[in-house]
């Protein structure tokens, strides 16, 4: 017969656990079991997290035949600036704004550089100096577009860069309707872009970038214009501009 079996047919009191740290019961065990599967949630809700995202940038199609208000395009590259060109002088939209140029890069040199029509560059684009960031393109767009009234706008930028250029954009005007035109430099649909080392890191960086900014929005997190000042504008048009 065992010691527990003899001290219940006997009546006594049975004696106590181990009530030390290691105690399956202790707190100390219970705050580990709740961090990890803390742990395990956070990581699972990331994935999940990522995979959206993943799928929503490879599945980013530029549309046929759209025509809207205006455009704009968030500078990052001539390619952006190409594209936005080619819709204007398309029709797609009656006037464009390139968001985000470096203070040092004239109207003139951009043309030239893009290979745009001095007549389409003289009487329908306007070159924006004051934005640093996305959240400064986002400032920088929203207010042209109140300056001119317009309701519906075409958005240029990378498929990569699209989703969170259409959150900044749409936390600042809930009126106008964003309609996104990406720039893609690659079929991603197709292609197995997760084994290739820097397209993985441009996803999983954007994917960062895009998650800190819908928390921000959610929890109303104010992070700055992303705006030069008129005197840096003027401080930095004497500087070459930096390499992309």
């Amino acid at each position: 017969m065992t010691l527990g079996e003899t001290m219940r047919k006997s009546g006594l009191p049975r004696p106590p656990g181990r009530q030390g740290w290691s105690s399956r019961r202790s707190l100390f065990r219970r705050c580990l079991r709740y961090a990890g599967m803390g742990v395990i949630l956070a990581g699972t809700l990331l994935l999940g997290g990522f995979l959206w995202f993943a799928d929503a940038v490879t599945s980013l199609q530029a549309p046929e035949g759209i025509k809207a208000d205006a455009i704009v395009v968030l500078t990052g590259g001539y390619q952006r600036i190409d594209q936005a060109l080619g819709l204007l002088r398309d029709g797609a939209g009656k006037r464009l704004l390139i968001s985000g140029a470096h203070p040092s890069a004239s109207p003139a040199q951009i043309r030239r550089s893009t290979q745009g029509s001095p007549d389409l560059f003289h009487c329908c684009v306007d070159v924006g100096y004051g934005a640093i960031d996305t959240i400064g393109n986002a400032n920088e767009i929203t207010r042209w577009i109140r300056d001119h009234g317009y309701r519906s706008v075409l958005v240029v930028t990378n498929n990569y860069h699209m989703p969170r250029s259409l959150l900044e954009l749409r936390v600042l005007d809930r009126h106008t309707d964003f309609i996104p035109y990406p720039v893609i430099n690659a079929d991603l649909k197709r292609k197995a872009w997760f084994t290739e080392p820097d397209v993985l890191r441009i996803m999983l960086a954007e994917y960062a970038k895009m998650a800190a900014a819908s928390l921000r929005s959610y929890f109303g997190i104010s992070q700055g214009t992303g705006l030069r000042t008129q005197e840096e504008i003027r401080e930095e048009s004497t500087k070459p501009p930096p390499h992309r």
